[in-house]
This record gives C-alpha cells, sequence and structure tokens, in this order.
C-alpha cells in the first residue's frame, strides 16, 4: 500500500486537507499515479479545502463516472470504499454489451493489424525488409502488359533494343551533359539508366523519382546502361467506386492534440453534441455509423522544441484521462477507430503498435473503441452482397519529407496540399520509400507497401484539410482540433480547423461539416 504520508504530502501541495475515511479510500487504491489524478480530479470539482466524505457524496456522478474509467481489477478491490464513501447508489451504471453492438463491431472488419515486433536488429533485417519491398512491387509491376521484353540486369548479354527492367532506385544525379542519370538494382545485378534531357516529358517524371522506389523502364543498351524510353511506376487503381446497398455514414478526423493550450475544446464539444443528435435539422445523424481517428489524439509531451510552453497538461496518462471522457460522451452505437500518431506515447518507428495501454488505459475502457496500428487497413460497411469498403489508415509522418524534397511537391507547396502528396505516394504503391524520410522498423516483410489498393485513404499529420479522388481512390486528409502553435507558424504551416468529411456510403456523396468556434480560435 502506498503510505499515508505521500499522500498526505501531495494533498498539501495541492492545497488540501483529507479526513481519515477519505485517506483510508486512497491508501487502498495503492497506486500513486491513480491517487494524484484522482485528487486533481476532485480540485476541479469543489472549493472545499478539506475532502471529507461529503464531497465525495455531493459530487459523487462526477467522480464515479471517473472512478469507472480505472482497470477493472482496481474498481474491483475499490468496491467496498465505494460504498462506505456513498459513490455506488444513483451513479452512472457500467453500460451492458448489448447483442447490437456485437453486430456493429462485425461491420468493421482489420484488415491489417500489422506487427509491431521489437527485435534486436542487424544488418540481415534490414536487406531483408528491401528484399520483401522490391518483390513485392516487382510482382504488381510485372502485370503491367507494356513492360515487354522484361529481363533481370544480370541476364543482360550484348547490345539489347526494346527490353525492359524492374529495379529499385539506389542513386540519383544530373550528368555534365543535364541529362539524369540513375542506377537501378535488382536481385542480380546493378545498371545505370540515362535519362535524355530532350525528352521532356520522361525527363520531368524522372526527375520526380524518389529513392529506394521499384520503378520499371522500358529502352535499350547493354549490361552497363540502359537508356530509356519509357517509365513505369507501379501505381493503384480500383477499376470503379463502389456504392454500399445500405445507407450509412463514415466521419474522418485526426490531430485533436488533447492537453494543448489550443485544444479547440468548445468546437469539439460542438462535434459531439452533432453525434448525439442535439442539432436541430440533422436527421442524418442516426445513420453515422463509424467514426475514424487517424492519430495524435493527444498533444504528448517532448514531441518538439519547448513544448511545455504550450501544454495544458503536462502528464501523458492525465491526457488520454481528458481524452477518453471526451470520447465517452459519444453514443455507443458509432464504432470509433482509433490509429496512431507521432504525438500519442508510442514508438515513432512505423509501423507504430496500438495505444499503450501502460499510459492510454482510460481509452481501453470504451466498447465502441477499436484499436489498429498506424498503417493500418480496415474494412467497413460489409454486407451480404456487398465486400464493403477498404480504408487505409496513414498519419502521414513521411508527408513533410516528399513535400519537401519531390520537385513538383515543392513548386504545389504540397504541405498546404496534402492530397498531392498522398497521389504521389499512391504512384509509387509506397508510403514512404525513401530510407530517412521516416523512422521505421525493418520487418521481414515491408508494411509500408500498398497492397492491396483501399477505397479510401485516410490520413493527417498536415493538419490541412484536403479531399479528393485519385484512380477512384477516395483521398481524405484531415484537419485539426489546435490552434495554430509558434511551432507550426515557423515553419509555414496553414492548419483548417474543426473540418469533418462525412461519406454517405450508399451515395459517396461527401460532405464536409464545419464545427469551428470562430470566437474560440482567435
Amino acid at each position: 500500500m502506498i503510505e499515508n504520508k505521500k499522500i498526505l504530502e501531495f494533498c498539501l501541495e495541492k492545497g488540501f486537507l483529507v479526513d481519515q475515511s477519505v485517506l483510508s479510500f486512497l491508501n487502498k487504491i495503492d497506486d500513486l499515479q491513480v491517487i494524484q489524478l484522482i485528487i486533481e480530479k476532485i480540485k476541479k470539482t469543489t472549493k472545499s479545502k478539506l475532502i471529507t466524505k461529503k464531497i465525495f457524496e455531493e459530487d459523487k456522478g462526477d467522480i464515479n463516472q471517473f472512478l469507472n474509467l480505472l482497470p477493472k481489477e482496481k474498481q474491483e478491490k475499490l468496491k467496498k470504499q465505494k460504498e462506505e464513501l456513498g459513490l455506488t447508489a444513483n451513479t452512472t451504471k457500467e453500460i451492458p454489451v448489448e447483442k447490437k453492438n456485437h453486430k456493429q463491431l462485425e461491420s468493421v472488419k482489420i484488415l491489417s493489424m500489422l506487427s509491431t515486433s521489437s527485435q534486436k536488429l542487424n544488418v540481415t533485417n534490414f536487406i531483408q525488409y528491401f528484399k520483401s519491398r522490391f518483390i513485392q512491387l516487382r510482382k504488381i509491376l510485372q502485370e503491367n502488359p507494356s513492360l515487354t521484353n522484361l529481363i533481370s540486369i544480370g541476364k543482360i548479354f550484348g547490345n539489347r533494343q526494346g527490353f525492359s527492367l524492374i529495379g529499385m532506385i539506389s542513386s540519383k544525379r544530373i550528368t555534365k551533359n543535364k541529362n539524369l542519370l540513375l542506377e537501378i538494382e535488382d536481385l542480380t545485378g546493378k545498371i545505370k539508366v540515362i535519362i535524355n534531357q530532350n525528352k521532356e516529358e520522361l525527363y520531368k517524371e524522372a526527375e520526380n523519382i524518389s529513392l529506394d522506389s521499384v520503378i520499371g523502364f522500358k529502352g535499350s543498351g547493354n549490361k552497363e546502361v540502359m537508356f530509356a524510353n519509357e517509365i513505369f511506376f507501379p501505381d493503384a487503381f480500383i477499376p470503379k467506386r463502389k456504392k454500399s446497398p445500405k445507407e450509412e455514414y463514415a466521419l474522418f478526423i485526426g490531430d485533436l492534440h488533447f492537453g494543448s493550450k489550443l485544444f479547440l475544446k468548445n468546437s469539439f464539444l460542438k462535434f459531439i453534441d452533432y453525434l448525439n443528435g442535439k442539432v436541430p435539422n440533422t436527421p442524418e445523424v442516426d445513420k453515422i455509423k463509424y467514426l475514424f481517428i487517424v492519430g495524435d489524439l493527444i498533444t504528448g509531451i517532448g514531441n518538439y522544441p519547448r513544448q511545455e510552453k504550450d501544454l495544458l497538461i503536462h502528464d501523458l496518462e492525465e491526457q488520454f484521462l481528458g481524452v477518453a471522457e471526451l470520447l465517452g460522451k459519444i453514443r455507443k452505437d458509432i464504432n470509433i477507430i482509433i490509429s496512431p500518431g507521432n504525438h500519442d506515447g508510442v514508438r515513432l518507428m512505423e509501423p507504430q503498435p496500438i495505444f499503450d495501454e501502460k499510459y492510454a488505459w482510460p481509452l481501453y475502457n470504451l466498447r465502441n473503441l477499436i484499436f489498429v496500428t498506424n498503417p493500418s487497413m480496415v474494412n467497413i460497411g460489409k454486407f451480404e452482397n456487398f465486400e464493403g469498403l477498404k480504408v487505409l489508415m496513414y498519419h502521414g509522418t513521411s508527408f513533410p519529407y516528399y513535400a519537401n524534397n519531390v520537385p513538383k511537391l515543392v513548386k504545389q507547396k504540397a504541405m498546404n496540399k496534402p492530397e498531392k502528396i498522398m497521389k504521389y505516394l499512391l504512384k509509387l504503391r509506397h508510403l514512404a520509400p525513401t530510407q530517412g524520410s521516416v523512422q521505421y522498423f525493418p520487418q521481414e516483410k515491408d508494411n509500408l507497401v500498398i497492397d492491396p489498393v483501399p477505397d479510401i485513404f485516410l490520413s493527417g499529420h498536415t493538419h490541412k484539410s484536403g479531399v479528393a479522388y485519385y484512380n477512384n481512390i477516395l483521398l481524405i486528409s484531415v484537419s485539426c482540433w489546435e490552434a495554430m502553435t509558434p511551432y507550426q507558424e515557423k515553419f509555414g504551416n496553414l492548419p483548417d480547423h474543426c473540418k469533418v468529411p462525412m461519406l454517405n456510403l450508399k451515395t459517396r456523396q461527401l460532405k464536409i461539416l464545419d464545427f469551428e468556434d470562430k470566437n474560440e480560435n482567435k
């Protein structure tokens, strides 16, 4: 058990005294961090300087709601003490798991819950990782009938005309003659590929190729060099935009940054009121069945220089506690599918694991919340004779690299047009092809390859709202729920706030809802 002295010292630090019955209750929780959170919660609900049994009774609704977020084993342990403090009668009851909730969960199928093991690494792991990428993307490219006379690099003999190669880009430079020189490799060898500056369209395509991409080339040459006439990308497309036979709605958000001083809480509460049917003339609300949150649920700690100046809540667990209280207000028949981002207290190496229960335990008590990794592929809306829609969720941590290094994306100022980056990565069929564009964990299979092709590609991170179609794939970049920070302003980011794309799965109509409270964001 926690020593009474430690509890009393913390209470005095916060300007409180506690009576014996409350002290005994807190002592039996046997977790100092949880005790501190309870005291902080009481501090917000009372002006009294003495915490007594009476205060618990008066504020039992709020306090019990908080206590119900504790892990189940702690709730069982406190059952008797809660009764002594009058916290069991007329309090919020635990919501039973109804059969209909199971049916709702059946309409959400996780297609890829990625392995996030962290074994010791060596050079072999990296070799296998890139080999896996090459094999996956080569298979996709081999399906392109235009890559005629396809041959491995190691099997080129003599001078050849009209042959094709598939290779990974290992280097890229401009020659003295202003031609573009690429070095590519496959599993059998390396070769130089020259793109002549006089082939303007081809040259433009080639100068935007990222290192470590897997690309197809067609041209002539020998085992030393190929003179390219055509370039082929793995590219992503689907034949048509699928429509559900049932009218349901999916909503997409991200980048809440709860815990920041600049979190737009009033705007988010407006959004929750809308979801709960409290906004007049919104009959579609009853048909909202899916809410996607694509990372940065909390603002975290130590994510950028001097972040502490921007924090309202300085404790990671308390940030999760607060955001869980907010999400807990959303009606329970809405399935919330949530993946992590770079602020959420999980490892930065991709693929990122689901939220760490050690800190995010309050979220684990929400019955309608489904955790997935980053990236992940989720299927929604599957019914008889309808296969559902595949949603690729990727927070987008790699996006700044491509916005700042790919010539055409630099010209388009793509950090403020994230759908341009998304199109680019779909063309390469990889979420972060270039070594160094993102931190990654080299696994036996490269899970950042985009396969299968999704119906919807969802991202965040840029704080920009963007919607577009690319080869029938719906691209959605979400806005944020945090006002502009000095750090964002420094890099010229122009965030959008509180915009929520809403997709009708039956008609494929997309509407952007706006919940921004202009008075809050000044």
